[in-house]
């Protein structure tokens, strides 16, 4: 029986995810989830409804904007852009999740 080999998106990272996609240049929601699955190496599968929910939840709190352009396959799409709140809650979120990271694996690599 085949199984999809990516890892699930634990809660709560889905937004800096999105956000650190931005910080180069605006991209649509695919550019997005495509950016995400190349420099995980594939590791993490980005479902589309949860995408979408954090990109509409993430322009409610006006960390990114949106707006309507025509994407490389000459496709109307919406493409989201940071803000500067959103640059100042990326900075926030990458020191949180390196500290959290380190302390993850400061727990798994213990000798129990």
């Amino acid at each position: 029986m085949a199984r999809d080999s990516s890892l699930a998106v634990v809660q709560g990272t889905l937004d800096v995810l999105i956000l650190k996609a931005l910080s180069g240049a605006p991209q649509h929601g695919y550019g997005v989830a495509a950016w995400i699955h190349q420099q995980t190496e594939g590791e993490l599968g980005i479902d589309d409804g949860a995408l979408y929910q954090a990109l509409h939840r993430l322009a409610d709190r006006g960390w990114i904007d949106a707006e309507w352009g025509v994407s490389e396959s000459n496709r109307r799409a919406r493409f989201y852009r940071l803000t500067r709140i959103g640059r100042q809650e990326l900075r926030i979120a990458e020191g949180t999740w390196r500290r959290y990271a380190r302390a993850i694996a400061r727990v798994l690599d213990a000798k129990a």
